[in-house]
Parts: structure tokens; sequence; C-alpha cells
């Protein structure tokens, strides 16, 4: 029997050449493994080898005969024990042997009397007010005794069971539950005179022997005097739950935006808030500026493409945006409100607007919108008025056609960033650029305006892909992918479409499109994910990111680089926004 093997045909799109490739017959095709790589490293229970070879024959691995599909594509998973282990594929006289070790996923285990490498927290220059907890922790033998000296006071730390949780990356094998403890060393004190307190010396004692060790970090408690201000020097300034990016991320912080800092820890500040921000996106301010602001009348204004609402503020403070179905809340921090009048006229967009002081110093602005799809917003300072601007629908100028519509599309990758890689090489972003501009092609047709992140196989960074989004401000945002898996996933057994989302006002599109797509194609569903990504993040417009399939399913992979496939596909994405976007502008109509 022949083996089958990538080809590619060309196709005159539009003017320009567009390169598909199919599986077909060829004469010959080696052994081939594309993951994972040699020497490879990994905390998980099980990996996948994603690989091809001619279709004659067996491809064996340990001697074991695997599945493959009709073009000689395998993507087996076995399992590997802690430690080295030890891999031989092979098809008829090809050989390719793979060393893969398994790390314990764990935490710091300490070993005789003395602690845990890198166990001892803080790690780095902390700040905080007065009376505020400043929490330790390390890791121990059991039943030692363990303390730390800060300065002239001694503060023990008692054993406490904490939860190991996954990764993020956990919940696309879907076994993100936490199933394991481990033990440390925790406890807190307050300090409430301000100064430089120094380095923390942890201190324990076990079994007749003493050991000390200083941390890496260094205690302050702010004076009122230290309190300083800042202002946001980044177009947007990325705002997080806590002090690093492993923490959640809040509504951005628009330039100008001032706040006092509270708290530092390493690289992040904690403004007022209560965000927190790499020092970097800001720039300490000169003199002393007012904890709040005052806020009187404000109005709002007509624009192309959108309602604007000036907000008046004495100084640029601290925002935070929810969106919820018919509604649109905007809050802002360290402001107290003198509003006697307020001017909303009349909008396509906002039916009315509510405010409320919910605390001393936090003022909610709830916009009741029109429609329960909305389409974008964008906020800014000029000065000190605070400027949001909600994007109205797409004025769609014949029945079930996209003429009016403006749409953005992303072909993921690109260039160096090849993305995930199918079982013969071939890069994510192949397919992701053929489908797109097939795509394109599919909704100039319908009448549709569609820009491109990119046309040709080149480099596009994420922040140029999201700032192409800021700048056109299009009706919709569709970023164009293939998926892969993490470690510990089934490669074999997993495919289908996905769709992601962020913001609630890209919620309906993403269900829609992945509805859509499954059941008219006859495609395995992947799920609808809200997922924190770059290309889900703008909120210009509704923006999603669509994974079209598995690169690394020997199986679906074929049905990826078909291109009466790839055609196929295009037209129900087409034919799906058609519908999605004539149902929600009907919606507009009867409002």
């Amino acid at each position: 029997m022949q083996a089958r093997l990538n080809t590619i045909t060309p196709f005159l799109i539009g003017g320009s050449i567009l390169t598909l490739v199919s599986s077909v017959q060829a004469q010959e095709q080696s052994l081939k493994v594309v993951y994972p790589p040699q020497e490879h490293k990994t905390t998980a229970e099980q990996i996948f080898f994603i690989g091809t070879a001619p279709s004659r024959g067996e491809v064996l691995i340990n001697g074991e005969p695997i599945n493959r599909s009709s073009g000689g594509h395998f993507a087996p998973s076995l399992p590997l024990e802690i430690g080295e282990n030890q891999f031989q594929i092979r098809h008829e006289e090809e050989t390719i042997s793979f060393t893969i070790t398994r790390v314990a996923n764990t935490p710091a285990i300490s070993t005789g009397v003395d602690f845990a490498a890198d166990s001892l927290s803080p790690t780095s220059r902390i700040s905080r007010l007065s009376g505020e907890s400043i929490c330790f922790s390390a890791v121990a033998p059991t039943n030692a005794e363990v303390s730390v000296l800060l300065q002239n006071e001694v503060i023990p730390l008692t054993v406490q069971d904490v939860a190991i949780l996954p990764p993020n990356s956990a919940l696309l094998t879907f076994a993100n539950e936490s199933v394991a403890t481990a033990s440390k060393y925790q406890g807190c004190t307050s300090l409430t005179e301000p100064g430089n307190y120094g380095t923390p010396r942890f201190r324990l004692r076990a079994e007749g022997q003493e050991v000390t060790q200083s941390s890496s970090g260094e205690i302050a408690i702010l004076a009122d005097k230290e309190i300083k201000t800042i202002a946001v020097t980044a177009r947007e300034g990325v705002a997080r739950t806590g002090p690093g990016t492993n923490y959640s991320r809040l509504t951005p912080l628009p330039q100008g935006t001032r706040a006092r800092v509270t708290g530092r820890e390493g690289d992040y500040l904690r403004l007022d808030y209560g965000g927190w921000i790499r020092a970097e996106e800001t720039e300490t301010l000169a003199g002393s500026f007012p904890e709040s602001s005052v806020i009187r009348s404000l109005s709002s204004r007509e624009v192309p493409g959108a309602t604007e609402v000036v907000f008046p503020l004495q100084t640029a403070v601290p925002i935070s945006i929810r969106q919820d179905d018919q509604d649109f809340t905007l809050t802002l921090h360290n402001l107290v409100a003198q509003t006697d009048t307020i001017f909303i006229g009349t909008s396509p967009v906002i039916k009315r607007l509510d405010w409320r002081q919910v605390s001393p110093t936090t003022v909610e602005y709830k916009f009741k919108i029109r429609s329960p799809q909305q389409w974008g917003y964008d906020l800014r300072y000029e000065g000190n008025n605070l400027i949001l601007a909600l994007h109205h629908p797409p004025e769609v100028l014949s029945g079930q056609s996209l003429a009016g519509v403006e749409i953005l599309l992303d072909p993921g990758h690109g260039g160096e960033e090849l993305g995930a890689r199918g079982p013969t090489g071939l890069p994510e972003k192949t397919p992701n650029l053929q489908v797109s501009l097939l795509l394109q092609k599919e909704l100039l047709a319908r009448g549709a305006t569609v820009y491109m992140t990119r046309e040709t196989d080149q480099d596009v960074s994420l922040r140029d892909r999201v700032d192409q989004i800021a700048e056109i401000s299009p009706d919709l945002a569709i970023s164009i992918h293939y998926n892969a898996l993490p470690d510990g996933g089934d490669a074999e057994n997993t495919a289908g479409i996905g769709a992601f989302w962020y913001h609630p006002q890209a919620h309906s599109l993403a269900e829609f499109l992945h509805d859509y797509l499954v059941q008219k194609l006859d495609r395995p569903s992947y799920g609808v994910f809200w997922n924190n990504l770059a290309l889900t993040r703008p909120h210009a417009a509704p923006s999603v990111l669509l994974e079209l399939g598995f690169m690394i399913n020997p199986e679906e992979f074929e049905w990826i680089v078909n291109p009466d496939s790839q055609i196929e596909l295009s037209s129900a994405i087409a034919d799906s926004i058609v519908e999605w976007v004539a149902r929600q502008t009907t919606k507009e109509d009867e409002r």
C-alpha cells in the first residue's frame, strides 16, 4: 500500500495565491515524531506521541502496535513513571528512541533538619500600611519548632495543610480538581510602627539541633509621608488581584489614572482602590493629590458609531467595569458624588442611566442597555474628563447580508510563531491563514468590510493584533486557530470545535458560532470556554477566538488539511455570522 503525504495545491483567491494542504497518496514518507521533543521533562502522568509513518505495516512503541489514521498518523498516550522513561518507536527498519523524564509535581520537601530549598516566604521586598497582616511560611520537617525573628519580635509558625491546585491549563484536559495537600509552617503578625524591619530570619529546632536562615524578602511599614501618588503611563495599565502574573486581571486602568500607593511587593504596586499594577507601567507624581475626587453633572454626546458619556472629575480616578445582560456598570473609585443633574440624550444604545454612592469613596453608574447584545466600548481620559464610548450596533443594509458590518479576522500565529503542529509537522499557522483567507472571501461576498491582521505568513505580535482591534474598532473580531493539548491530555480521543470568550458582550457570539458549526458540519464539540486570552480581552468589539479542531488528533488533522473541508468550513462560519448578526440587529429594530 502506498503511503499518504501532505502536498501543496495552489488556488487563486482574490488575485493572490492561497495554498491548500491535502492528504494524498505518495511514494514514500519516513517515520516522523513531532512531539514530544527529545529529552522532554514533564510533571504529567502520561505523554502523547504525535507523528506519522507510511501507512503500510505497523508502528510499534516499546514493541506494542498503536492505532493510526488512514493517512498513517498517530497520537497514542502512554503512562509515565517518576524519573526517566525510555520509549522506542519503530516502523519497519526505522527506530526513534526517546527519554522522557517525569518530575514529581509536589512542593518542596525538607530533608534532614533543615528548611526545604526555596520554601521561605516572603521572597521579595514588601511594604504595607500600619496594622496590616504580614504572613510568613516555610517547609520544614514535621514535629519541628519553627519561628520567624523580625527585629525584636518572635513569630511562631504552625503546621497547616494547604491544598495543591493544578495550573489553569489543567481545565483543558478536564482534570482541574484539587486532589492533594501539602504541609507548610505558616504564621502572621501585624506591625504598627513605620520603618524598615529588615529581612525575616527563620529558625528551626528539631532533634536537638537549631538551624537559622534568612528569606530573600524585606519588610517595611509605610509612614504617611511615604505614601506616594502614581499616574498610569501605559495605554491600558494591567490591574490585577495580586502582585504577579498568576493573579487574575481586573478592568484595565486608562492612561492617566491616578491613585495612591498603599503597598508594594517586588515589582508590583498596590493601589488604594485594591488593584495591583507593575511599577514600570506608572510614574510617581511630585507633590500631593486629593485622596478622592468630586463629580457633579454629566452628559452624553453622539459621535460616529458611538454614544460618548463624559464624566467631569477633579482627578483621574481608578475605574472598573461590569457587563450583564442589558446592563453596563461603570464604577469609579476614590469618588464622592455631588450630582444633581444628568443629561443622556436619545441613543441607539442607552435606555437609561442610574447611579448610586455605594460606599463613601465609590460611585456606581449603571447604564440600562436597549438590547441584550452590547457592541463594544472604549474608555479614555482627556485631562480629568473620563470619556466612556458605548458602540452602536451595525446598520445592516439589506436583509440576510453583512453590508454595513465591519469584521476583523485574525489568522493566529504566523512567521516564526508556528502554533501547534500536526502529525506531519505542519504548523498550525498554515491552516489558520488558509481558512482565514477563504473566510475573508466568503464575508466579502456577503457584503462585509473585512480587516485582516495578516494576509501572508508573517510575524504579527499579540500586541499589534490587539492594537489593531482597538484602532479599527470593528463590529466583530474573530481569531482563527486550531488546537492542541498540554501534557497529560488524550490527543487520540480529543477532537472538536471550541470557542473562547472573555467579556460578556462576546458570549452570545462564541456560543452561537460554536453550536452552529458543530451542528452544520456534524463536528465534535470541545466546548465554549471563558478564557483570559490576549485575543479575547479586547473590548472595542465582541471578540471571540475559535479553535476549529485539534492539530494533534490524527483523524481530525486529515479533516483540517482537506481543501474541500476548508471551503465548507469557511462558508459555514460566514453563514453563522450572517445569522447571528441578523438575530441581534432584528432584536435592536424591535426594541
